[in-house]
């Protein structure tokens, strides 16, 4: 049994951003945050005070996780980006909104004392000290502080605070993951009348003033009660300042959901399972964005790198200087038009031709639906003047749902990095337009809505045709050429992800070169992550994928570069090693950790720490600790994946969402049932005359299944609130 907790984002746009440039407009884009781990980076949108993303994502991450911060932040090309403001949602927010929250919420100044992440491992306890009580707190470790220094690092020290009284532990340089191992003690006031103890860490600084780093307060009363307290505690912000600015900085328009699901073992699914499904065919999942990126990825990518001023709309043409040699003249709008007209009907040829020879491409089952949607489709409108709605039944999924909004939102289809500029963006909006036409039939209202698309259609006419003969090919496949089809594809071994990446390497005794990286072609399947010098190399090497014990981020000051990543491994000799990979973003970083996070799911001796930083001469440069072999010093994040479009179901998960909506259905369906039970008893009409007793006998057998299922997931929900509870009270009692 699990607790799964997904989030789904939506980072609509914003709006009265102020101005960064001197041109007096910025280059906005957002970083996503979870617990001030960067998850997420949108496309940069250019020269606006008002962008629009309309980007979403979703993220599996622990249930415990505390708050989602967005930074919105000015892109520049020259020096180091502007921070324009924040928005942070707590958990908390989310959970007063199960439905999601959406809406308009305003940007923030950011205050470094609220800036603040890790956690601090310590002991406080009260000791009898003779005549006198002690009070003791032994400062362990703290991991993942916050980087306050240029170099990536931070210098910490703690200082503890009780009764007017203070004492600070040693500095400890250049570490965001300090060990301090020391012990302080206060003589326990009983009638002091400041109950709290107060543990601060701090970056120390040589010139500026020290720089806050967390803090966690502890009720010295309330420990009385339990004598002694010991683990990892969050350390939290400083009491918040009076905000400026607030409302200034311009806000951002975010749709966020929080889903939690306790997900129980497959057994006591099974039961559900077996009365909805009759049969199950177990295959290949069915996905269609390899198809799309085959079919558009010419034509799109063509049309963002020779970014053409394309317009068909005489409202929309703006004439413009044209520079030939040393001609100067000014295009008129007939010019633009024909001339768009050309390119568009260049694009369109190009784009269908890829079409018309996808065949063979195209999935075996969406192949074979099509088949049996057309001779539905013809049955039902048989009369020779509705030839065409048996076509138009198919290319609407294929054109309007399927490459028509690919192709006017090619980022949101993993298509391109980033999203299209302005005149990129009305180049493919036409294109689309008429891919659509295509699509109608040239239908005779789409000629009259829009007459200006007139130049197109000779071009629009001659796709008809090429479309009809592709849909008659299309569906011409028989039932065992599906199964083959289906069987072949099974049989493949499926490629997750591949792509260029930097790998670094290590010399034989251990010891990091850290110049030493190497561009190479990285290949991940379900067996084993492989990397060659080309796409096209036959000699490779590989990382079995049952040999991965971790996958997480390195500390950016490590390399003295950003976007690096480790993969803990034992090789052939069964010894611990590390490959490090560099990715080109954030974006690129954290989808290469998810994929392989999620390969790697089902591993045994997954570890549970790890180290940040590299061994680099006789210590790790994060922690400084000299044993190499010894156990790391942050937590690994094994649970924190982003959802892609080609991750498989989960069974289990999938079988728990279709119980909890039948759950709260189920007496709609009770009142039906007893509706059409009514009826057949009172007109003495036997509704299920041919059916078997076992049939007749479903409806009770499935509202019996759903009240056992209901009560087994409420007792484990139960069980698992409880414990929540329990370490939710025990540390409000002590930091209250």
């Amino acid at each position: 049994m699990a607790k799964r907790s997904s989030l789904f984002i939506r980072i609509v746009e914003g709006k009265n951003l102020p101005a960064k440039d001197i041109t007096g407009s910025s280059d906005p884009y957002c970083i996503v945050k979870i617990d001030n781990e960067a998850i997420i980076r949108t496309a940069t949108v250019w020269k606006t005070l008002f962008p629009f993303w309309g980007e979403e994502y979703e993220v599996h991450l622990p249930p415990s996780f505390h708050c989602v911060s967005f930074y919105v932040m000015d892109e520049d090309a020259l020096s180091r980006d502007d921070v324009i403001g924040k928005v942070c949602i707590t958990q908390s927010l989310l959970a007063e909104h199960p439905k999601g929250y959406n809406g308009w919420l305003n940007l923030t100044e950011i205050d470094p004392d609220k800036e603040v992440q890790g956690e601090i491992h310590l002991r406080i306890e009260i000791v009898e000290g003779g005549a006198v009580r002690k009070l003791c707190c032994t400062l362990f470790d703290a991991r993942d502080l916050a980087r306050k220094d240029r170099n990536g690092a931070s210098d910490p020290f703690v200082r503890v605070r009780y009764n007017g009284k203070t004492q600070e532990t040693l500095v400890i340089k250049k570490s965001c993951y300090p060990r301090w191992n020391e012990t302080f003690e206060f003589d326990l006031d009983e009638s002091a009348v400041e109950k709290l103890c107060i543990v601060e860490v701090w970056d120390w600084d040589l010139v500026s003033r020290n720089d806050f780093l967390g803090k966690v307060v502890f009720n010295v009363q309330r420990l009385q009660t339990v004598q002694r307290e010991e683990g990892w505690f969050l350390l939290r912000p400083d009491k918040a300042k009076p905000r400026r600015n607030e409302g200034n900085l311009g806000s951002l328009h975010l749709q966020v959901q929080l889903r939690n699901e306790t997900v129980l073992p497959s057994i006591h699914y099974q039961p559900l399972v077996q009365l909805l499904c009759q049969e199950v065919k177990v295959g290949a999942q069915v996905a269609g964005m390899q198809y799309l990126h085959r079919v558009l990825g010419p034509t799109v990518t063509r049309l963002f790198e020779e970014k053409r001023c394309i317009e068909l709309d005489p409202s929309k043409v703006e004439s413009k200087d044209v520079g030939c040699s040393s001609l100067h003249r000014i295009q008129s709008e007939s010019d633009v038009i024909q001339q768009s007209a050309q390119l568009l009907r260049l694009y369109l040829t190009d784009l269908l031709a890829a079409i018309t020879k996808s065949i063979k491409a195209c999935p075996a089952v969406v192949r074979a639906t099509f088949q049996l949607l057309f001779k539905r489709v013809g049955e039902r409108f048989p009369e020779e003047r509705d030839q065409n709605v048996k076509f138009i039944a198919i290319t609407s999924f294929l054109c309007l749902r399927f490459l028509s909004p690919a192709i006017m939102s090619p980022k949101l289809f993993h298509l391109r990095e980033k999203h299209a500029d302005a005149r990129t963006s009305r180049a493919l909006l036409l294109l689309a337009k008429a891919v659509q036409s295509v699509g109608n039939m040239d239908a005779g209202a789409s000629r009259t809505k829009e007459a200006w698309m007139e130049p197109l259609q000779p071009t629009i006419q001659q796709g008809v045709a090429q479309m009809k003969q592709f849909l008659l090919q299309l569906i011409d496949i028989e039932e065992k050429e599906e199964l083959d089809l289906q069987k072949a594809l099974s049989l493949q071994t499926q490629v997750v992800k591949e792509g260029h990446l930097f790998i670094h390497k290590m010399k034989s005794k251990g010891s990091l070169i850290s110049s030493s990286f190497k561009k190479l072609y990285f290949s991940l399947t379900s067996e084993a992550l492989s990397y060659t010098k080309t796409p096209n190399s036959k000699k490779s090497s590989s990382i079995s994928l049952a040999s991965i014990r971790a996958v997480e981020k390195v500390e950016e000051k490590s390399f003295g570069n950003s976007h690096v990543m480790q993969i803990v491994y034992a090789n052939d000799a069964g010894q611990e090693d590390t490959a490090y990979l560099q990715c080109k973003c954030v974006n690129e970083l954290n989808q290469w950790l998810s994929a392989l996070r999620k390969v790697c799911v089902n591993n045994a001796g997954m570890l549970c720490s790890y180290h940040p930083g590299v061994f680099r001469g006789d210590k790790w440069s994060c922690c400084h600790q000299r044993d190499k072999s010894g156990l790391g010093c942050d937590k690994t994040r094994h649970g924190v994946t982003l959802r892609e479009w080609n991750d498989p179901l989960d069974p289990d998960l999938e079988a728990q969402l279709i119980f909890r909506h039948l759950l709260g259905v189920q007496e709609v369906m009770r009142e039906k049932y007893l509706e059409l039970s009514a009826l057949e008893k009172d007109e003495n009409f036997n509704l299920s005359q041919n059916a078997d007793p076992q049939s007749a006998d479903a409806p009770s057998r499935f509202f019996q299944v759903l009240q056992d299922l209901e009560e087994i997931h409420r007792k484990e929900c139960s069980r698992l609130s409880d414990l929540a509870n329990q370490d939710q009270n025990r540390l409000v009692e002590l930091q209250t």
